[in-house]
């Protein structure tokens, strides 16, 4: 089972238009979807999706929509009391595939909240394969919690999806909050190595910020780069895997296929660069499809993925 812990859900709404976004004018839409969404949800999504058992922990009243969303879409969950609904996230998608995100703050979680949150999380972990910690954190939640969690959780694998200030916290204390998997962009990966984004796009160099982490206490690090694919760098080696040629429709949600997907792979036991394999075909599919649609198995296809060696395990 995989245990999934979105702190700052969402109800994703996605607006296709037919042209290019234009500051200032009226367009009329080719088409709008919404579905749940924070980040660990969108995990939980995929991996419902594969039939393998997931829970997504996240605040949430009685009759909030994403709650009911969540229920018809039948994931399970559980979900603690909060001040508000959820927030709605805006996605405008172009013709070209050009994503723009306007994301709401999110309602503020209490401490008897938070404390609560952490506390079914605990109750559940003895029971996961794996726990995903996945997305931003709501008004109210300490930039830190991460690293609280993840001294909680010890003894559990727990993988860890994040950005800005709580990423921060978590690079601040990696020596001690030792994950089992980072799952950054080139952006994240930045923010965690001092290195520029830019050029983290590059394979080689994000397996080198990577293996600078794995040094530090990470077990691994899957780093997702977009069109140039992903490297996944554990303290065994670094792989490179290059996405497919696919002609994409919304980014929304492909990172978390990613993770989903080496999730995924790692539960059927799969070897390293097979775990890397399997995200980019997940990450890629989900690319493909419109608004926040997440793949399933069947719109994935591995053996279109090649998988290298990008950097020599013990190269400086």
């Amino acid at each position: 089972m995989i245990i999934t812990v979105t702190a700052n859900p969402s109800i994703d709404h996605t607006v296709t238009l037919p042209e290019s976004l234009r500051r200032g004018a009226v367009h009329r839409a080719r088409a709008a979807l919404s579905h749940p969404g924070g980040k660990g949800i969108n995990v939980s999504r995929v991996v419902a999706a594969a039939d393998i058992a997931t829970v997504a922990v996240l605040p949430g009243n009685a009759g909030d929509p994403l709650l009911a969303m969540l229920t018809d879409a039948g994931i399970d969950h559980y979900a603690v009391p909060c001040a508000g609904a959820a927030r709605t996230n805006l996605t405008l998608t172009e013709s070209d595939g050009t994503t723009t995100k306007i994301n709401e703050p999110g309602a503020a979680l209490s401490a008897d909240g938070l404390a609560a949150l952490s506390d079914q999380v605990r109750r559940l972990a003895g029971a996961a394969s794996w726990v995903v910690l996945s997305g931003s954190l709501p008004p109210g939640v300490p930039d830190d919690w991460y690293v609280d969690l993840l001294a909680m959780l010890r003894g559990t694998k727990v993988a860890v999806d994040t950005s800005d200030a709580p990423l921060l916290a978590l690079a601040a204390n990696l020596e001690s909050a030792m994950p089992q998997l980072l799952k950054p962009n080139s952006e994240e990966l930045a923010q965690l190595t001092g290195g520029d984004p830019v050029e983290l796009e590059d394979p080689t160099a994000a397996a080198q910020a990577a293996r600078s982490l794995v040094t530090r206490g990470a077990e691994a690090v899957l780093a997702t780069l977009g069109g140039a694919g992903a490297v996944l760098v554990t303290r065994d080696g670094a792989w490179h895997a290059q996405a497919p040629a696919i002609t994409p429709r919304s980014t929304v949600g492909a990172g978390d296929a990613a993770l989903a997907g080496y999730l995924l792979a790692d539960l059927e036991g799969a070897a390293p660069a097979d775990r890397l394999r399997r995200a980019v075909a997940y990450g890629s599919a989900a690319a493909t499809l419109p608004g926040t649609g997440l793949p399933g198995p069947h719109h994935t296809d591995p053996g279109a993925v090649a998988v290298t060696t990008p950097v020599p395990l013990h190269s400086r």
